[in-house]
Formats: structure tokens, C-alpha cells, sequence
């Protein structure tokens, strides 16, 4: 009797609020005003079908049949027989592979009329079909036909973007490497705990009896990631030729494969896939020259985004690399998501959501991505001012693909003006220099670092006094015209324009003068404990005691715009460097103490 009245008070409150997203009535009549007689039963049974089963496919729900659109309680006229096959329509007309998770089928006798009443849940095994094999979901008020995959799709998403953040109870702080723990919080805090920077970065909560770990925390910090994720891995594949071929021609080699926690997979990974940058060929010097064959800063931003981006949920794929003979791809498991589109990310619009919430957060704060969105941008913009064809992005079959082109684009102009030094039989590099310096523009050292994509300081004066002994580079300012510049660059030496490229002489290379020969080393320290809120020109004033600064970065909040609590200054030479890091007297800024250590690549 009490379970009789509940019902009966659902039915109130049905009629009382009416239908909603998840709540539906039906009539059992049909014709019209004044002359209802009843319906076909198949007719009523294919509508609870198909109703549940838009349901089901959405957020679950309940359906009242016997009620009519505008609240009218009408009742079932049908007889007992056909009443009891009206009960049975979740289960005979919806196929039998995709059962409804069915809560309730009954009938309620509210004021002598007799109501069907059916509540279903939320599915999450089965995408469910109506007996004529057809597929719904609940959007607002309606049951709309809607394609299976799209349902199962956003079910695997929804699955995906809550992976990093479930805890595992199996976990402990111990499962953990804790110097890597340390060393990443350094970035943060000098004296924060492991267990304080897990709270901080919320990978983990205390509970009251014990930290609990979440998936994110052992995926980057793991001292054994295997037990926690088969796949953390990521493989660096040669194809020979432009595409795979399989049986006898099968023409895929593995060139290495990198394991680990995240940290471990991008530094080791990276080691992994750098050489393969590169190719050595033979000149019309007769020489053999070693060029870079794609912008190593563009490689790394894709193979980090991989790594960061990539759906940790499909535990049996990892990332593959595969370097064809024209290009270079790099696959992550995981489609695109659903809020963004390829053609959002092909038109750099920025636009940005993480599936990986806490790991993206922990790797922007530890410096290791920019802001969430520019990857992509990124990319694209490193290709294009190496006259390298745009990117092209794919996402299919759950995954998410990124291929560099090893093919060249230049507008019009820049082709003639390049085509002056062609007998100079020019490196991809030196072409991008070259083209920095189109009719004339000074070009900056901070230009080519970025443009030409390299990271290392080494590929940076090689590439110079390669330009410099073919003739076609000079030094148009002295270092104190340079000094003298740099506060309308940000106080950056690097940043001021400074190269000239000149037309070849094509019978006679010059050779390169005493003042053009560049002595800067660049020598970089990495500085910790810094105020959050302080400017470069105040740290470069403290370290001007060492020598000549020649540039400084402090890397900043993107929403605060303060320092990070850490940054990097290049020295013009070596031994300043070495002056600063064994200084005995504190250095200090702002009454915090300055920790300055060996900037290691």
C-alpha cells in the first residue's frame, strides 16, 4: 500500500511539472477531441521503446503512459492482455544485445485510470537499439535519431577526461619517485615538501588517515609506470619510402622506444627522435654537411602535445613516431575532442581543452608546455617561418595524428630573392637566415634561434660562422650600439636587430673578418627562489657584477603575469657565468635569497 502510494505521488508530481528532459508522457488514444478510441497496441509499444531507449542513451528517465501532452490524466483503455504486453515493450521491442537498464515497469491506478509508468537509467555498457535496430537519445524534450557512434564516442570522451583525475586506492606516496618530485617543485617552492606539492598541484588529498593518490600523480611521477599504465611508452618508428607497406614489402623498422613516467618518456623519448632531425648529404663542394631537415623546437612542441594530450584511458596503445622519407608523424592515441575541431586548430584560433586536466597543469607549471592552446599555433607558426608547408592534423580511427612535412613554401618574392644564393648550395637553415634578411632587414639573434627552430646554442654559432665564412653575413652593430638598443627590446640583447644579409659574389666567397667572428658564448644559469614579483631590469642590475648580461628570461603566470619563481640568464661569456655560480657572499632580491645553479640542456 505504501509503495502503491509513492507511485501515485509520482504521478502528481509528474502532472503537476510537467514533461522535461527527463520525463515523457504518451497517450494511449488517439483521434480527435471528443471521439478518442484506443491505440494500436504496437504503435504504444514502439513509442515506449523507442522513448526508454533515447533514455538509456542519455541521462536516464521515466515515462508515463496514459497521460496526455497538456497534462490530462487519460488512462489506458485496453484490456488486461494488452496492458501486460504494454509492460513488456522495454524488453520485446528493443534488441536483445542492448537490454535496457530498466528500474521500473508498472501500472498505477490513479482515480480509477489505469497508467503506465516506466523508469530507466543512464546506460554505460550498451549503446541501446529499438527492435527495428534504430537509435535514440534524449535532447531537451525529444527522443532524437541519433548515430550509435556519436553516443559511444562521447561515452569513451566522457571516460577519458576523467582518467588522471581518479584516485587508486592501491597507491601510496611510495610508489613514487620522490627526487623527481623534488626537483620539479623546486620550480615552485625550495622548501615545499613531496606530500605539500602533490596537495598543492591536487594529485593528491588527504583523507585523515592517508594521502590518496590520483592517476595523474603516478602517471608523471611513477617510479614503476608499468604497474600502473601498460603502455606509457613512446616508439620511434623509420618507414623507408612514403608509405607503409605490409608482407614481403613490409618496410617499417623500430629505431628505439622510451618508457617511463612522463617526465622520463618526453626527455628520453626526445634524446630518442633527435638525431633522426637531421640527414648528412653531399654538397656541390664535394663535402659532406649535416642539416637540420625539420625545426627541432616544432618536433618537440608536437611530441610533448602528444604526450600531454594524449587519451591515457586506451591503456593498450602508446604514442608512435614515424620518420617517412618525407615527413614526420606523430601519433597519440585518442580522438580529438569534441569541443574542438580541425579546423579550429588549422586556423590558429588557440582554442584549448585539456583532456589530461592535472597533468597539463603540472607540466605548464614545471615549464614544460606553454599555455594550454599555443602548442598547436606553435607548430604551425615554427613550420611556416621555415618555409616548411603548414602541418597537417588528422584524427582518425581514436587517435590523433600530426605530420611534418619535409617540403618547401615560399611566397614570390621570397623565391627570387633566394634564388641569389642558390649556387650556394644553402642548408635549410641558412635558407631561413637568409630569408629573415630579405632585401637587407637586420635580423636579430633572438630571430634565429626561434625561426630556425634550433635549441641548442652550438647549432646557433656554427650557423652563423657558416654564413659568415660564405660572405653573405655581417655584424652591422657594435656591441655598444647593441647595448644601447636593447632597452627598446625588452632589455634583450638577443632581441636587437643586429645581421645584414648581403647578394654573393659568385666568383669569390669573402672571408670573414676579425670583427664579424663571434666570441659570445651565451653561457645560461638558472636561478631559483626569485620574488614572484619582480622585473628583469632589477635582476639584471644584481648580476651585471658578473659580467656583461646578454639576455634574461623569467618565466611568468599567465593570469597573474608575476615570475614563476625561477628563471634563466645568459651571460656574453663563459667565465661570468662561472663567477656567478661560485659566489660565495649571498646573493639577494628583494630580502629573498637567490640559489643559482649550471643551466643544463
Amino acid at each position: 500500500m505504501d509503495e502503491l502510494l509513492k507511485l501515485k505521488e509520482r504521478v502528481d508530481i509528474a502532472i503537476e511539472i510537467g514533461e522535461s528532459y527527463y520525463r515523457e508522457f504518451k497517450s494511449a488514444l488517439e483521434g480527435p477531441a471528443g471521439n478518442k478510441t484506443a491505440r494500436d497496441l504496437k504503435e504504444i509499444c514502439y513509442d515506449i521503446a523507442k522513448t526508454l531507449v533515447a533514455f538509456a542513451n542519455a541521462d536516464g528517465g521515466e515515462l508515463f503512459v496514459g497521460i496526455e501532452d497538456n497534462n490530462a490524466i487519460s488512462g489506458i483503455p485496453h484490456n488486461e492482455d494488452k496492458i501486460s504486453a504494454i509492460l513488456g515493450a522495454p524488453e520485446n521491442y528493443v534488441i536483445k544485445e542492448t537490454p535496457l537498464p530498466l528500474k521500473r515497469a508498472s501500472i498505477i491506478d490513479y482515480h480509477g485510470k489505469q497508467i503506465a509508468y516506466f523508469s530507466v537509467e543512464k546506460g554505460s555498457k550498451f549503446v541501446h537499439l529499438t527492435s527495428k535496430g534504430e537509435c535514440f537519445q534524449r535532447k531537451d524534450r525529444e527522443s532524437v535519431p541519433t548515430a550509435s557512434e556519436l553516443i559511444r564516442f562521447a561515452r569513451e570522451e566522457e571516460i577519458s577526461r576523467e582518467y588522471d583525475r581518479q584516485f587508486v586506492d592501491l597507491a601510496s606516496v611510495s610508489d613514487l619517485d620522490l627526487s623527481l618530485i623534488l626537483s620539479i617543485s623546486q620550480t615552485i617552492s625550495k622548501t615545499m615538501s613531496p606530500e605539500k606539492f602533490l596537495q598543492y598541484l591536487e594529485l593528491a588529498e588527504f583523507d585523515g588517515t592517508r594521502l590518496r593518490l590520483r592517476r595523474a600523480a603516478l602517471l608523471l611521477f611513477a617510479k614503476n609506470p608499468s604497474k600502473w599504465h601498460p603502455r606509457s611508452q613512446v616508439r620511434i618508428l623509420r618507414v623507408k619510402g612514403i608509405e607503409e607497406k605490409t608482407g614481403e614489402k613490409f618496410n617499417v623498422s623500430e629505431a628505439g622506444e622510451a618508457n617511463g613516467n612522463i617526465f622520463q618518456l618526453i626527455e628520453n623519448s626526445w634524446e630518442l627522435l633527435r638525431p633522426h632531425l637531421t640527414e648528412t648529404r653531399f654538397s656541390k663542394d664535394a663535402i659532406f654537411k649535416t642539416q637540420i631537415i625539420y625545426p627541432e623546437l616544432a618536433c618537440k612542441e608536437a611530441l610533448i602535445n602528444g604526450i600531454t594530450h594524449r587519451d591515457y584511458s586506451l591503456e593498450g596503445r602508446g604514442i608512435e613516431v614515424k620518420i617517412f622519407d618525407d615527413r614526420l608523424e606523430i601519433l597519440s592515441p585518442g580522438k580529438l575532442l569534441s569541443s574542438i575541431t580541425i579546423k579550429d586548430l588549422e586556423e590558429l584560433k588557440g582554442v584549448h581543452q585539456s583532456r589530461n586536466t592535472y597533468i597539463a597543469r603540472v607540466l605548464r607549471e614545471s615549464g614544460y608546455i606553454r599555455e594550454l592552446g599555443e602548442g598547436i599555433r606553435r607548430i604551425f607558426e615554427l613550420m611556416q617561418t621555415n618555409d616548411l608547408v603548414k602541418p597537417k592534423i588528422e584524427s582518425p580511427n581514436k587517435s590523433f595524428i600530426v605530420s611534418l612535412f619535409y617540403k618547401f613554401a615560399y611566397s614570390k618574392e621570397e623565391k627570387i630573392w633566394l634564388d641569389n644564393f642558390e649556387h650556394l648550395n644553402l642548408s635549410r637553415e641558412q635558407k631561413t637566415v637568409v630569408r629573415l634578411g630579405i632585401n637587407g632587414r637586420l635580423v636579430s639573434t633572438k630571430e634565429i634561434f626561434e625561426q630556425v627552430g634550433i635549441v641548442s646554442e652550438d647549432y646557433y654559432r656554427q650557423l652563423i660562422e657558416s654564413l659568415r665564412k660564405l660572405g653573405i653575413l655581417q655584424n652591422k652593430l657594435s656591441q655598444i650600439q647593441v647595448t644601447n638598443q636593447r632597452k627598446l627590446y625588452d632589455n634583450s640583447r638577443k632581441a636587437v636587430p643586429r645581421f645584414e644579409i648581403s647578394l654573393p659574389l659568385k666568383s669569390k666567397v669573402k672571408p670573414p673578418t676579425q670583427i664579424d667572428i663571434e666570441t659570445s658564448e651565451y653561457a645560461k644559469v638558472y636561478i631559483t627562489n626569485i620574488p614572484f614579483v619582480v622585473t628583469e631590469a632589477e635582476v639584471e642590475r644584481l648580476f651585471e657584477q658578473f659580467g656583461e648580461v646578454s639576455d634574461i628570461s623569467i618565466p611568468r603566470d599567465f593570469v597573474t603575469g608575476n615570475s614563476r619563481g625561477f628563471g634563466f640568464i645568459e651571460f656574453e661569456k663563459k667565465e661570468n657565468a662561472i663567477k656567478a655560480i661560485n659566489h660565495k657572499t649571498p646573493i639577494t632580491i628583494k630580502g629573498r635569497k637567490v640559489f643559482i645553479q649550471e643551466y643544463k640542456k
